[in-house]
C-alpha cells in the first residue's frame, strides 16, 4: 500500500482533521483542570463550566455578530464559575466533590432555560457561522501532520499554542513553583509567604477560562449552534486525560488527541456502516475514559494536598 496515497487520501485527511476538532474542547477543559489540580483543588466542576462558556459564548456571538466577542464571553462565564467554585471549596473549605457535581447539575438547568429564554422554543434553532479553517502555507501539505495541525480554524491554533504557554508557566516561572508548592505541601508554601488561598483561586479562575474557552470551542468553532447538554460529558473525559496525561500540557494534548481520535473513528463508522450498532460506537470515547481510569487511576501519583481544604489557622 502506498502510504503517501493512504495519507492524502480524503476520508483519511477528514478523519485527521475531525481528530483535532473534537480534540481541542476537552484539550483546554483539561488543561484548565491541570492547573486546579495541580494547586490542590479536585475540579469536577469542568463539564458544568464548558457548558456556560458554550452558551455565553454563542449568545454573545449572536448578538453581537462578532464571534471572538463570542469567545471572550465563554471564557469570561467560565471564569465567573471558577470564582464560584473557589468561593466554596477555598473561602468555605467545602467538598469539593460536592461543589463540583453541583454546579455541573445547575449549568444543565440553568443554560437550557436562559437558551429558551433567549431565543424562544422554535424548531429552527438559531446559528452563528463558524470559524473558517484556514490552511497555514507549505505546512498544510505535509501529510499527517497538515490535516492533524494546519488545516484547521483560527481558535484551533489558539488552542495549540496554550500547550506550550501552560508548559513555561508550569515548569519555567516562579509561579508554576508556587502552584506546585500549593499543591504538594500548602502549609509549608504559607509558610515560606505563599498565599495558598490566592494560589488556588487563581488557578480555579484560570481553570474556568480554559474550560469556558473549550466550551465556546464547541459552539463556534465545531457546531456554530447551541443545544442543550451539549458537552455530553466531555468535562469528566478532560478528568480522564487529566489522568493519562500525568498533569502535563504536552501529557495533555497526546491524550486528548487520542480521545479524539476515538470520537472521530465512532462519527465515521457510524457513516461507513461497517456493521457495529451506532449505539456501541457512540460508546467508544467513553468506554476509552472507563478504561483509562481503571488503568491509570492507581498508577499516576496525584499532588499530595489534592482535594484537601486549607484552613489557614490549623498551619499557624
Amino acid at each position: 500500500m502506498d502510504i503517501l496515497a493512504y495519507l492524502s487520501d480524503p476520508v483519511t485527511v477528514g478523519f485527521l482533521q475531525a481528530t483535532t476538532r473534537l480534540a481541542i474542547p476537552i484539550m483546554l477543559a483539561a488543561l484548565g483542570g491541570m492547573f486546579a489540580e495541580r494547586a490542590g483543588v479536585l475540579n469536577i466542576g469542568l463539564e458544568g463550566t464548558m457548558l456556560s462558556g458554550a452558551f455565553v459564548g454563542f449568545a454573545v456571538a449572536f448578538a453581537s455578530g462578532n464571534l471572538w466577542l463570542g469567545v471572550i464571553g465563554g471564557m469570561v462565564a467560565g471564569a465567573v464559575i471558577g470564582l464560584i467554585l473557589a468561593f466554596y471549596t477555598v473561602r468555605l473549605s467545602s467538598n469539593q466533590v460536592v461543589v463540583g457535581i453541583a454546579i455541573n447539575l445547575l449549568m444543565v438547568g440553568v443554560t437550557s432555560y436562559a437558551f429558551r429564554a433567549l431565543f424562544g422554543t422554535g424548531t429552527n434553532a438559531p446559528r452563528v457561522t463558524p470559524f473558517p479553517a484556514i490552511d497555514i502555507p507549505l505546512l498544510h501539505q505535509i501529510p499527517l501532520l497538515g490535516p492533524l495541525l494546519f488545516q484547521q480554524g483560527a481558535l484551533v491554533y489558539v488552542a495549540l499554542l496554550l500547550i506550550p504557554a501552560a508548559w513555561i508557566v508550569v515548569s519555567r516561572m516562579a509561579i508554576g513553583t508556587a502552584i506546585t508548592a500549593v499543591g504538594e505541601h500548602p502549609a509549608a508554601a504559607e509558610t515560606l509567604g505563599i498565599s495558598v488561598n490566592g494560589i488556588r483561586t487563581l488557578c480555579l479562575v484560570v481553570s474556568g477560562l480554559l474550560a469556558g474557552l473549550g466550551g465556546a470551542f464547541l459552539s463556534l468553532s465545531a457546531t456554530g449552534l447551541f443545544l442543550d447538554n451539549m458537552t455530553a460529558g466531555r468535562g469528566y473525559i478532560a478528568l480522564a486525560i487529566l489522568l493519562l496525561g500525568r498533569r502535563n500540557p504536552w501529557g495533555v494534548l497526546a491524550a486528548a488527541l487520542l480521545f479524539g481520535g476515538a470520537d472521530a473513528f465512532q462519527l465515521r463508522g457510524q457513516n461507513l456502516g461497517i456493521g457495529v450498532p451506532y449505539q456501541f460506537l457512540v460508546m467508544l470515547p467513553y468506554l476509552l475514559t472507563v478504561i483509562v481510569l481503571i488503568g491509570f487511576a492507581e498508577k499516576v501519583r496525584d499532588p499530595a494536598a489534592l482535594g484537601q481544604p486549607f484552613q489557614r489557622h490549623k498551619a499557624e
